[in-house]
């Protein structure tokens, strides 16, 4: 750096190269270039609107500020190191542009308010973009439910067989959990839509400046009522990086079952070539590469989230340089959410088909129906702990005989207990005991349809 490029007069000598590196952001910050310029015109139309600069001085700085983007989208502006950060390197070239007027872009604010109007700027942004994949997500998921609500699928727990459920049952909690995810980034986006701008460094301005005014034209709800808050506040990001945590959990839960279900354990979905590959010696290999790579990546954002909070645990009142560390863990998390949600669209959507003859088979092959056999015999007036403890033996019975409870004959029912008829053998089918469990919120068929009709509408909002 030359000794013209030193911060100020207050400074003799410029930064060692080195330290110049190590402190510059422009490397990552430029992802907020057209955030920056988006702000700084709202700024400078602030500062004409109050007559801190005349009207033309306004138009021309607005003008200038446009043509950088036009610039910028054309790659013709491409700022390097030198020019530390993209706010230093917009208000360098507006000057070249327009000349010594493009010093007065500056005027009544600070980077520290101008780098955090950025940023929000860019996560609202984001926001509404990750929330449009979910959609997307959400409407791969309803599309197979809407075709498989009588297909049956082992249910479990503790990865253990448990009863049998409806295929679309399985995936509406997903549908579920997703929609969670959609509402919580719309609750954390009106904490992202307040201003800081006007807060200065730290202290406000003694310009007679409208912060209303400029968080009008920047469409944001309100304005921060404490410039120290204002200029120092990370809990919008905090917050995002929570629900995007969120998302990669439940993206990351499924994966992992489609992991699984691929396995030939389980067989229950094929993976199709265009979202699996192979291995590189073994030629039989079919490899669930997406959702592996969705369950991976989710610790890289579970990553930047306690980054963050480690960052902002220790800090005094009010801007500290710790806050450029919040930007890059920001950017990849949000690439990486949109990344695995579209990802994982695609795989849902044209990535995999699920076996329904291997599906119906798996549901008969265990003794998922046995909670159905103790509900039989509670409906006949047994009290359940005791047809619990009864049928507990029957499966013991019959595991010490290699048989399953379809396979006991009338007669060896009626020798357990004199309530059970020929009807009990309907009572413990699959289909039967999915449908049977038709409670609001279960997975009988009914139930299920009305969920969907319900998910639907909830898509539609």
């Amino acid at each position: 750096m030359t000794k013209e490029e030193n911060w100020s007069p207050r400074f003799e000598s410029a930064l060692h190269p080195a330290i110049a590196r190590f402190n510059a952001s422009i490397g990552f910050d430029i992802a907020l270039i057209e955030y920056d310029l988006t702000g700084s015109q709202a700024h400078v139309k602030m500062l004409a609107h109050t007559g801190i600069i005349s009207p033309e001085e306004g138009e021309k700085l607005v003008a200038g500020l446009e043509q950088i983007r036009q610039e910028y989208r054309e790659k013709k502006f491409q700022p390097d190191v030198d020019a530390e950060d993209v706010h230093f390197a917009v208000e360098r070239r507006l000057t070249e542009i327009v000349g010594d007027v493009g010093k007065k872009v500056h005027t009544a604010r600070s980077r520290n308010d101008q780098v955090g109007t950025d940023t929000r700027l860019y996560l609202r942004d984001q926001i509404q973009q990750i929330k449009g994949e979910l959609r997307e997500f959400q409407g791969v998921l309803l599309d197979i439910a809407e075709k498989n609500v009588e297909t049956l699928i082992p249910g479990y727990t503790h990865l253990q067989r448990a009863q049998p459920l409806s295929l679309a049952h399985h995936l509406l909690a997903y549908f579920q959990m997703a929609q969670r995810d959609w509402e919580r980034l719309g609750d954390v986006s009106r904490r992202v839509n307040i201003s800081p701008l006007g807060c200065g460094a730290l202290a406000g301005t003694t310009f007679p400046i409208d912060r209303h005014y400029t968080a009008k034209l920047l469409n944001f709800d309100d304005i921060y009522a404490n410039s120290l808050d204002g200029v120092s506040d990370r809990d919008f990001a905090i917050e995002f990086l929570c629900a995007a945590s969120l998302i990669m959990v439940h993206l990351s839960r499924l994966a992992e079952e489609v992991i699984l279900w691929s396995s030939q354990e389980f067989g229950f979905v094929t993976l199709k070539d265009s979202c699996a590959t192979g291995s590189s010696i073994m030629p039989q290999k079919k490899n669930p590469d997406v959702p592996e790579l969705v369950r991976g990546k989710t610790g890289r954002v579970f990553g930047h989230l306690q980054a963050l909070l480690v960052i902002m645990k220790g800090l005094p009142l009010a801007y500290n340089k710790d806050l450029q560390e919040d930007k890059e863990g920001l950017f990849d998390s949000v690439n990486t959410v949109k990344a695995s949600l579209e990802a994982m669209t695609i795989l849902l959507r044209e990535g995999l088909e699920f076996r329904t003859e291997r599906l119906a088979k798996a549901v008969t092959e265990d003794f998922s129906n046995a909670t159905d056999v103790a509900d039989y015999l509670a409906a006949r007036g047994v009290p359940f702990r005791e047809a619990y403890d009864l049928v507990g033996k029957i499966v013991k019975t019959c595991e010490d005989a290699g048989k399953l409870l379809k396979d006991l004959s009338l007669e060896e029912w009626q020798q357990i207990h004199p309530a059970f008829a020929a009807d009990i053998y309907e009572a413990i089918s699959p289909r039967q005991v999915v449908a049977a469990r038709n409670s609001y919120g279960g997975t009988g068929f009914v139930q299920v349809r009305k969920a969907l009709i319900a998910a639907r509408a909830q898509m539609a909002q």
